[in-house]
């Protein structure tokens, strides 16, 4: 069926019109070329930096759009929501801004730095549960015991459509874009960026990009309707939704091209290459679209452009990821080397590692343990190294001194 003659449940005027409402609320966010990207895909690859929108992420477009619209006896009533992170960020600024009680439900071991600014923004924040949908739960039972109104995070026409506002400015702001792909969890943003450019650019190719290991949107696109999955586990958090929503999963189904996965690995190069090359602060959730562009199993034609979601991240998590992402992007080597129980034989490994001039952050030294012979130690080493060719050259020397390198 032709686009013109689908019946969706947003159309582009509902994006122009949340687009006029938000005028006075939003930044305008940048879009800036990516020379590292560009020359991996071998053709101009933008990113449009929703990073550096307000409460850190694209959600107050789709937050705000909803609430304002609200009835001055709803806006009495307050509203609640539930959200990992971005989402809550969203609600509760833009309650603060339209004088509105709000409480948001986070799971339990939600990042700090989430938490404190929701309650910065003046929202109440109830723990609860370990995932997005079980804090859904508990938000829609709050709404139906006190009145309160559901901001959901994805699944509304309102949200929808304050969402695909960002695909109103980056159609202005490259208008020379062949492809654009969006990091999707419940589908909110893609759904709206899809409403957009198929109805006024049909010939741009729009790709939604999930985490491997929290996807539900390719098996309920091959069933034709919104599908739960079982359980997730992706350090990508603000899109680790079990279950499509059913006003975006009607939009995705008919408008988007392609949804496809990343796995952890490439999330976390991602983010590094974020940070070192474009001198950009990125949540795992918010590079899964550059992910896509380094994982090698797309055809992009270019230009190209990565909607970056958000950068709320937990400093914690960002060390974890940041020696993560070095490690699969060979920039950290660990090995395991036995060198004899005899004084003298860890500074000689030592100095043969350092004629490779591979940096040694970490040694464990191990005299005993079940599979160690008698007369020999294990030394377990962190190295920290130039990339993968550097690697296999410091595991070839150590080999051509009679070491027998074990790689982790």
């Amino acid at each position: 069926m032709p686009v013109e003659d689908l019946v969706l449940p947003v159309t582009v005027a509902d994006v122009e019109a949340a687009a006029r409402l938000l005028e006075p609320v939003i930044r305008r966010t940048p879009v800036v070329r990516s020379r590292a990207l560009s020359d991996l895909l071998g053709g101009p690859v933008y990113l449009k930096c929703e990073n550096q929108q307000r409460a850190g992420s694209f959600k107050i477009r789709g937050a705000y759009t909803r609430m304002a619209r609200l009835s001055d006896e709803e806006k009495a009533r307050g509203v609640v929501a539930a959200s990992a992170g971005n989402h809550a960020q969203g609600v509760a600024l833009a309650a603060r801004l339209l004088g509105i009680e709000s409480r948001v439900y986070m799971p339990v071991g939600a990042p700090l730095p989430k938490l404190d600014a929701t309650r910065g923004y003046g929202a109440e924040v109830v723990l609860t549960g370990s995932t997005v949908d079980e804090c859904l739960s508990s938000a829609l039972a709050h709404a139906g015991s006190s009145g309160a109104v559901m901001i959901h995070p994805f699944d509304h026409p309102d949200v929808v459509a304050g969402q695909g506002t960002i695909a109103l400015e980056l159609l202005e702001q490259q208008p020379e874009v062949k492809t654009v792909l969006v990091s999707t969890g419940g589908g909110g943003l893609l759904a709206g960026v899809a409403t957009v450019i198929k109805a006024r650019r049909p010939d741009i190719r729009v790709i939604g990009v999930q985490a491997q290991t929290a996807a539900a949107y390719p098996p309920s696109l091959a069933a034709g309707k919104p599908e739960s999955l079982p359980s997730m586990s992706t350090m990508a958090d603000g899109i680790a939704v079990g279950r499509p929503g059913d006003v975006p999963f009607t939009i995705v189904d008919h408008l988007v091209d392609e949804v496809v996965t990343v796995d952890e690995e490439t999330i976390s190069r991602a983010l590094i290459l974020m940070l070192e090359r474009q001198k950009l602060l990125i949540e795992p959730a918010g590079a899964v679209a550059v992910a896509a562009l380094l994982s090698g199993q797309l055809e992009i034609e270019t230009p190209a452009l990565a909607v970056l979601s958000g950068g709320n991240v937990d400093p914690l998590l960002l060390m974890r990821l940041i020696r993560h992402g070095l490690a699969s992007s060979g920039r950290y080597l660990r090995l395991q080397v036995r060198v004899p129980d005899s004084p003298g034989s860890l500074a000689a490994l030592l100095m043969r590692l350092a004629t490779t001039d591979a940096n040694v952050m970490e040694v464990e030294h191990v005299r005993t343990g079940p599979h160690t012979p008698v007369n020999e130690v294990e030394v377990a080493l962190w190295l920290e190294t130039r990339g993968p060719a550097h690697c296999e050259q410091v595991v070839a020397d150590l080999t051509a001194a009679g070491y027998q390198p074990q790689r982790d």
